[in-house]
């Protein structure tokens, strides 16, 4: 039979802490980076903008020739 002891839950609880208060700290600085102007596009925002100029460009070709 499988239990768990107290010992157990409280572990994974103050993992749970950990992890959330990481996450937490993670988002805090990018918003900081992103005050000071230090904001990046994100890659696949950059690959769809592509994408879309190349499509557009395509079907400009393709209908208009």
């Amino acid at each position: 039979m499988m239990t768990s002891d107290p010992a157990d839950r409280e572990r994974g609880g103050t993992e749970k802490l950990n992890w959330i208060e990481r996450r937490r700290e993670k988002i805090r600085a990018e918003v900081e980076r992103n005050r000071r102007g230090e904001y990046t596009v994100p890659t696949w925002v950059l690959a769809v903008a592509l994408i879309a100029i190349v499509g557009g460009w395509l079907a400009l070709i393709f209908l208009l020739g």
